[in-house]
């Protein structure tokens, strides 16, 4: 009871905070930067060992560099993310610029129904504000529930109140059956890691073998839906576009594996370019090939 009693009132206090503009917020994010990377070092061996497997053509001085705009972009996003508990509608299209609208209500017209895969990168919390205002037609949002129930029932609020249907990655495959008849947009987060006993397939990915999961390619074959890369780039601090890219208009026609190697490849593709904007602190690669036999 006291654990769920301190989870109402960071609640409280994180939506009271989300109530300032976002150039306040950024005063804040200037001071956790400082705070996370210089006195608390939240997470930085993490950083620097993923940095280091997944550039090792980078010198030291290239990864620290990589390092330090991550964690000041990751107190940006930990403030943008708390923002978007309370952005308003108008202020989430100003934000967020969607690049090919068209495409997708191409898709539509023509009764396909969409997969759109999006990566730890840019701001997929906002993102996912965005996408709910797509289309008037069905949009799923697939989600890891959090370990927290007082605060997985609250982000799950935030999260849709735009017009969203949230669905939690193990009632994936089941609550999808219920529209495979119904032209849709379900959004699905790639590059989440597995659990290990759930690992199927390994591809390399940033220079390491890495599980991926098989939920964008089973989704698509079984609603034979077209597949496509939501691109989500910042253009500067608090503004981003999201680019839909085509990753396959005919998944059934596919070989096997095919759409998540095509999916995983763009990703890295993205980070390559802007490594800064990833998530860089998560645990990504907990496992190898070699664990699961």
């Amino acid at each position: 009871m006291i654990n769920k009693g301190l989870s109402y009132i960071g609640i409280f206090f994180l939506y009271l905070l989300s109530l300032f503009p976002l150039w306040f917020l950024y005063l804040i994010a200037n001071v956790l930067f400082v705070v996370m990377y210089y006195l608390a070092g939240y997470r930085r061996k993490v950083v620097q060992d993923n940095l280091l497997h997944s550039f090792p053509e980078k010198s030291d001085a290239e990864r620290a560099e990589i390092e330090k705009q991550f964690f000041r972009y990751l107190a940006d996003l930990i403030m943008e993310t708390i923002k978007g508990i309370s952005i308003s509608e108008e202020e989430i299209t100003r934000r967020i610029k969607l690049i090919d609208q068209h495409l997708i209500d191409d898709y539509f017209n023509k009764g396909r129904s969409i997969i759109g895969a999006v990566g730890h990168y840019g701001n997929w919390e906002m993102g996912a504000l965005r996408f709910s205002q797509i289309t008037d037609q069905p949009r799923i949002i697939v989600y890891k529930p959090l370990s927290s129930n007082v605060f997985n029932d609250f982000f799950i609020r935030v999260r849709s109140r735009f017009g969203a249907t949230m669905v939690s990655m193990k009632n994936t495959l089941r609550k999808m059956a219920e529209y495979r008849r119904v032209v849709s947009m379900t959004i699905l987060v790639s590059d989440q890691t597995p659990v290990r006993h759930e690992a199927q397939y390994f591809t390399t990915f940033l220079n390491q073998p890495t599980a991926v999961f098989l939920g964008v390619e089973k989704l698509a074959k079984l609603m034979d839906a077209v597949v496509v890369f939501c691109d989500i780039r910042r253009i500067k601090r608090g503004y981003y576009t999201c680019t839909f890219v085509p990753i396959a208009d005919n998944p059934r026609e596919t070989a096997e594996y095919e759409i998540t190697r095509l999916h995983v490849a763009y990703l890295e593709k993205v980070i390559r370019n802007e490594p800064q904007y990833w998530l860089w602190s998560h645990k990504r690669w907990k496992f190898k090939p070699e664990d699961n036999t």
